[in-house]
């Protein structure tokens, strides 16, 4: 389904981006598994896959990291026909806080939503001058609904990718340049673990948070190619804990 396709997959180390990088892999794509703080996590990934698979670090919340993490990626794969826009973080921004308040803004927009634009763009630019490609944005069921009161600025960030992916989907589609959104629940990481109790979790409607293969399923699908007409989409993946 993917052979002959090299995915950038930002935050591919671990959880949702590193189940991504071995369902691409396993239909036949080459891989470039990007990591910010781990570097050794994202280096067994590689090793565990093997052939087609690379590894490129980088910090997202600086823009000069970003433009380098893209270059590098390009320059070691030969070139980028899907970009993941995988990383991101649930950073609080507690409103009586005013340091935190600022720098919670600060990073969570930086990392979940500037550096999936900045990448967005370079990834046009590169792929006005191969035919085409794909970028598949990681929303969330805050993206639609909002997050909690601690968390004002992740779900104003994730809002902001569906409309980054809506209107790159619209703005390039007559470029053969597609956009989808995948806007999960609870998924089963490590960010779960930390925010999601045993009884909150018994209490959604399939009594589970989702697992992160059935994300990365949905993106390997959208990043095949086969359903084109599906650009600007948002594919939800909720267990049904939130419906539209």
């Amino acid at each position: 389904m993917l052979a002959g396709t090299t995915l950038l997959i930002t935050g591919g180390s671990r959880g949702i981006g590193a189940a991504t990088a071995r369902a691409a892999h396993r239909e036949g794509a080459t891989v470039v598994i990007h990591y910010g703080s781990q570097a050794a996590a994202a280096r067994r990934l590689a090793d565990e896959l093997g052939e087609r698979a690379l590894v490129v670090g980088g910090d997202l919340t600086d823009p000069a990291e970003t433009e380098r993490i893209w270059a590098e990626a390009v320059e070691l794969a030969g070139g980028i026909d899907v970009l993941v826009n995988n990383a991101g973080a649930w950073i609080a921004s507690p409103l009586d806080d005013d340091a935190a308040w600022h720098s919670g803004w600060a990073t969570a927009l930086a990392l979940n939503l500037t550096a999936a634009a900045d990448l967005s763009r370079r990834a046009i630019q590169h792929f006005r001058t191969r035919g085409g490609g794909i970028i598949v944005n990681l929303a969330s069921r805050s993206s639609h609904r909002g997050d909690d009161a601690d968390h004002l600025a992740y779900g104003a960030a994730k809002g902001g990718l569906l409309a980054l992916s809506r209107g790159i989907a619209r703005g390039f589609a007559g470029e053969n340049i597609l956009a989808y959104a995948v806007a999960p629940s609870w998924v089963a990481t490590e960010l779960a673990a930390d925010g999601l109790d045993e009884e909150a979790a018994a209490a959604l409607p399939m009594g589970e948070p989702v697992p992160p293969a059935e994300v990365a399923e949905t993106i390997a699908f959208l990043a095949s190619g086969r359903a084109r007409h599906a650009t600007g989409a948002t594919i939800d993946i909720t267990g049904a804990d939130y419906v539209r």
